[in-house]
Parts: structure tokens; sequence; C-alpha cells
């Protein structure tokens, strides 16, 4: 009786655990961050292109096919402003806090996003701007623009996931993506060493996360717990 009595504890206990764990790795999962801004920026993407000062939410586009698509929400989370395609970065440095990079620009404008780090991650999601506009920002900053040609102002969003990216010189003429993005040190990138070379290389050696939620065979597993609990429970009281 004990032991029966022990093991519905047990399974109860179980259940609890499944139902905690998803809860606490949600934000890692799609990285959700809240940033402020003291000052007006400039973001590239599909949707609005100047945020006035404020606060906003960064997440990745919850997409099982593409990671690296950035969604900019205000603050309450109720509209999407932006969606931004970005391609992997590399910093040598993690930080437990938030990194957002900008573009330098003349005095007096607003500053454009460059990158953004989540917390504890050596991998960052480093922007792309529509080629015209990447052009104008890397003549601003006389160094190399991370570009698409697709016309973002009207692209769908679904385009983004394609899209073909390049790095631009100030003279317009594309350069190498690595003039733009930090390669990852020999002994990160060796598993990527039979990877075909060119813009597809740098995204080829970062880490996803799963790309398959776990959340249907967590409830699943907790229906069958919670069956075999009662199952234990009416045998228990037979028995008794």
């Amino acid at each position: 009786m004990k032991l029966l009595n022990g093991l519905g504890i047990a399974l109860s206990l179980a259940v609890l655990c499944l139902l905690v764990v998803p809860t606490a790795t949600a934000d890692d999962w799609n990285r959700k961050t809240v940033i402020t801004f003291s000052g007006p920026i400039e973001v590239p993407g599909v949707g609005q292109h100047n945020l006035p000062a404020g606060t906003y939410v960064f997440k990745i586009l919850d997409s099982q096919s593409d990671r690296h698509i950035v969604q900019i929400f205000n603050q309450d989370e109720t509209k999407v402003l932006t969606t931004i395609l970005a391609i992997p970065n590399y910093r040598l440095k993690t930080t437990d806090k938030t990194t957002i990079t900008f573009r330098e620009r003349p005095a007096g404008e607003p500053e454009a996003l460059r990158a953004w780090f989540y917390p504890g991650r050596a991998w960052g999601e480093e922007f792309v701007y529509a080629k015209p506009r990447a052009i104008e920002l890397a003549k601003e900053a006389n160094t190399p623009v991370l570009a698409t040609s697709i016309k973002l102002d009207t692209a769908p969003v679904e385009a983004l996931k394609t899209a073909p990216i390049e790095a631009v010189a100030p003279t317009g003429e594309p350069v190498e993506l690595a003039q733009v993005v930090e390669a990852p040190p020999a002994a990160v990138a060796a598993p990527a060493a039979v990877a075909p070379s060119g813009p597809t290389t740098v995204a080829a050696v970062d880490p996803l996360p799963a790309t398959a939620s776990p959340l249907p065979l967590i409830a699943l597993f907790g229906l069958l717990t919670i069956a075999a609990g009662f199952a234990l429970s009416a045998f228990s009281k037979h028995a008794g």
C-alpha cells in the first residue's frame, strides 16, 4: 500500500515538472529580449524602418525552417513592427547581458541597427539592409554592409527565407561576407570543413537549437502519467 501511494506521489511530481520546464525554456527558444532605446533608431526589414525612442521586444521568428529572421514588437507585443533578415555573426567573448551594436551615422541622424547578441551566446544576428540603403550606410561609415537585392518595403515575410545576401563596399561593389561578419575560430569552424564555400558557409556552423518542439511529446507523456496515477490509486483502494 505504502509503495503504491509513493508511486502515485512520484508520478504527480513528474507531471508538475513537465508542466514547468516548457515555461522556463520558452524565452531561450525565441530569445525574447526587452530593449529600451533612449533615442530613435533605424532598422531594416519588412515593415517600419524608423523606431522612435521607447521600449521594444526582440524575438527570433517562431519558425521551424529558419532561425535567422528577427521580429521587433511593440512593448506589449500586440503588433509586429518589422521583420528583419539576418545572418550569424560570431564574437569571441560572450556576455551575460544583451548586446546591440549600431553603424556609424552622421551627427543628428538616427543610429542604424547593426547586430543583436543574446546573453550567453557566441553567435549573434547581423542585420541585412535593402541594397540601395546598404550602399548609403556603407558610404557614411566607409565600411561594408550586408545587403539584399529584394525590395524589403514590399516583400512578403516568406521571401526573406530565400533572399540572396551579399556584402557591399562603399563603392557599391560586392565584397566577401567575411569583411562584415566575424568568422569563428578554427576549432569551432572545423565541423563545417566539408561545407561548400560561399555565403552559406558562415551559417553552416551556427549551433542552432532543436527545430522540433518537444511540447506535443511532453503533453502526451503527461496524460499517460496522469492515467497511470489514477490506475494505481484505484488499484490501491481495491487492494485495501
